[in-house]
């Protein structure tokens, strides 16, 4: 099990195994093991919020328009959490799981990058902070696949398979609150606190 412990003086985020973590590289290097124990999702906090070298890539989240309520609640979880470890939200900007998302980053004061199908950037819904008016259709689901640091998969649909599958074929680690993994390779979760806690760990460079 990760145990991760921070120097708040020197800046300086440790793990007993791995040595001392490089926010600009986002690797492990041999260092002193020092600080109070801290979990995953706080370390993150604290890179992006603290350490004054955070980690700039976005957390990419997919799912359907025409959701069902209980994909919206873990949407709109999901979009709280990351935005509470000061994560950035790529997403395609419209509604459905795309909204909740972007609503549960928005009221905790994230950012949401919205990369829309249509030509127009007033289509966005209204949490969006970032709009971006691809006019380039369905092939806007490459974008955000290729742009995450990792994607975050909320429930099924043509659209969302198919970033699930663009995200593996570009190696982007996928996570997915699904009834079954449709490609391989992708972690399927339970919670959105357990997807809070994969993304984690991607981002700092300690998933598996």
């Amino acid at each position: 099990m990760t145990q991760l412990l921070l120097d708040r003086t020197n800046r300086r985020l440790c793990d007993a195994t791995r040595g001392e973590f490089d926010p600009r590289s986002r690797a492990w290097r041999e260092g002193t093991v020092r600080g109070e124990r801290i979990t995953l999702r706080e370390a993150v906090r604290w890179l992006q919020r603290e350490s004054g070298t955070p980690c700039r890539a976005p957390v990419a989240v997919a799912g359907a328009r025409d959701a069902p309520s209980a994909a919206l609640i873990f949407a709109e979880r999901l979009g709280r959490g990351l935005a509470e470890m000061g994560l950035t939200i790529v997403c395609g900007g419209l509604s459905g799981v795309m909204g909740a998302a972007a609503k549960g980053a928005a009221e905790a004061g994230g950012v949401v990058v919205g990369l829309l199908p249509q030509g127009d950037w007033r289509d966005a819904n209204p949490y969006v902070t970032v709009p971006i008016a691809t006019g380039i259709g369905e092939a806007r689901n490459a974008i955000i696949a290729r742009a995450g640091l990792c994607l975050v998969a909320v429930g099924g649909g043509f659209g969302t398979l198919a970033e699930i599958a663009l995200a593996r074929q570009f190696g982007v680690p996928v996570f997915g609150w699904l009834e079954a993994s449709p490609v391989s390779g992708v972690r399927t979760v339970g919670e959105p606190e357990e997807a809070l806690e994969h993304v984690a760990s991607v981002v700092l460079a300690l998933a598996q």
